[in-house]
């Protein structure tokens, strides 16, 4: 690679004021000062810098002397310099990136490397508890967009030398910072590899959705797969535990959630709470939410099927029947609650908090009351739509309560279209939908359950005391 650096100061300030625009951007600042007898520049950016630790280190260089300089620049930065985080760099590519990411660049006439000097203090919110990943027990502490405050509280948690954190970046434009952790000797070495080889083929000008771009980067999924292959928490705690299992968490600067993988199916649908409450507890807490999971999955086509066929009916569940008149066929009643409970959570995003409980009453009571009164839905409709709708909320994970959405509608169609034949079918085209998955490792989506680990798959639903394991 040729050298972007050279001896000659004036040579570096012209090629260097030039690409970043000195005269342009306010934000990009310059500085020009002695060292000795020779001449020096720095670059930083105004905001991303400790102005302080700047201000002295430059005082420090003003009352060197010329005999007090090293000839190697190397010799220059490990004892002349006033730091601790300082790199050495003649390459564009790297010089520029620092400068861009808040490194200060200090170059000295005579020395042919840039000396990058790390002081950046970036802008960031205070460390607080995810508002989506709350536990009722627990740390109160949450990953920010800073991706070095977020390594650190994983760092904190794992205090073993094994413990792996890699930097790689992305992006032309961008030059996005990730970062990969593991503990080397418990994570899957094919699949690190495997990672750190597809970032490295990543060739596209920005990851602007964090996360979501670098995921569609190193993974090319069927479009029409909507089960997660990432597990996303802001939880360092839940990180750390992962990492000690074996997991591979990677971090992107500017998003304040990590990746887990490789995820399975119980994976996504395991919860911090389960570990902070006794075991007997976090067991409930595990066969709940699963149990309520498969219910939103199966219990509007049932109603479906019973709505169609009243004589499939059981006496003990008479009280079911539908007596009222149906306006608007049952099927497409619970399409459009489908498609209502959808617009209704996306208003509440773009709602204004101070408005959040006067628009959920306004759903509930006046929506809610007029449908049925006007005849748009029956009263069981609405009944089991609510359900449905409060059992997505009983797990964190986003892409599994529309993974199950997405299956009760084709369980919706298929019901009404074929009756008990097309319910039966429908249930095993979802389970096919799940035991046909891979993880990213190309692993077993259902593992334990196949191939079946029997201490392994009783874990993942009753939980034991750490001391059993």
């Amino acid at each position: 690679m040729e050298n972007f650096i050279t001896k000659n100061l004036k040579e570096n300030e012209k090629k260097l004021d030039e690409i970043l625009h000195i005269h342009e951007s306010f934000d990009i600042l310059k500085r020009n000062f002695k060292i000795g007898n020779r001449d020096g520049v720095m670059y930083f950016i105004n905001g991303f810098c400790d102005n302080d630790m700047i201000q002295k280190v430059e005082e420090f260089f003003c009352n060197m002397t010329e005999e007090e300089l090293p000839q190697k620049v190397e010799d220059f930065s490990e004892n002349k310099i006033p730091y601790i985080q300082v790199d050495l760099f003649e390459d564009k590519y790297n010089v520029l990136t620092f400068i861009l990411s808040g490194v200060v660049c200090l170059m000295i006439d005579g020395y042919e490397k840039a000396m990058l000097i790390d002081v950046r203090n970036y802008p960031a919110r205070n460390v607080q508890e995810p508002e989506k990943y709350k536990v009722l027990r627990g740390s109160r502490d949450g990953f920010v967009e800073t991706l070095l405050m977020n390594t650190a509280l994983i760092r904190r948690r794992i205090r073993n030398p094994e413990y792996m954190c890699e930097i790689v970046r992305a992006g032309k434009s961008s030059r996005t910072d990730i970062a990969i952790c593991y503990i080397n000797g418990r994570a899957d070495k094919k699949l690190l590899n495997y990672i750190k080889e597809q970032i490295q083929k990543i060739d596209v000008d920005a990851l602007p959705m964090n996360q979501e771009s670098l995921s569609e980067c190193i993974h090319k999924g069927h479009w029409f797969n909507p089960f997660p292959k990432f597990r996303y928490t802001e939880r360092p705690d839940t990180v750390a535990a992962e990492i000690l299992e074996g997991q591979i968490c990677i971090l992107v600067d500017n998003s304040p959630a990590a990746m887990l993988l490789p995820t399975t199916i119980f994976d996504v649908i395991e919860e911090a709470d389960d570990y902070y409450f006794p075991p007997i507890t976090g067991t409930y807490l595990r066969l709940a939410r699963a149990s309520i999971t498969v219910l939103s999955l199966l219990l509007t086509p049932l109603f479906l099927l019973y709505a169609n066929n009243p004589g499939m009916i059981p006496d003990w569940l008479s009280f079911t029947r539908i007596i009222e008149p149906q306006n608007v066929p049952i099927f497409w009643q619970l399409l459009i609650l489908e498609l209502a409970i959808d617009g209704l959570k996306l208003a509440a995003i773009n709602t204004p908090s101070t408005l959040n409980t006067p628009l959920s009453l306004i759903a509930a009571i006046v929506i809610g009351e007029f449908a049925v009164n006007t005849g748009w839905f029956n009263e069981q409709t609405m009944l089991y739509m609510a359900v449905v709708a409060i059992a997505n909320f009983t797990h964190e994970n986003y892409e599994l309560a529309y993974s199950i959405k997405f299956l009760r509608l084709i369980l919706l169609v298929l019901t009404e279209l074929f009756h008990f034949t097309g319910f039966i079918v429908g249930i095993f085209v979802a389970i096919a939908a799940i035991v046909c998955n891979r993880t990213i490792a190309r692993t077993s989506y259902i593992y334990p359950l196949y191939p079946f680990d029997f201490k392994k798959f009783m874990q993942r639903f009753f939980r034991v005391s750490i001391k059993n394991k």
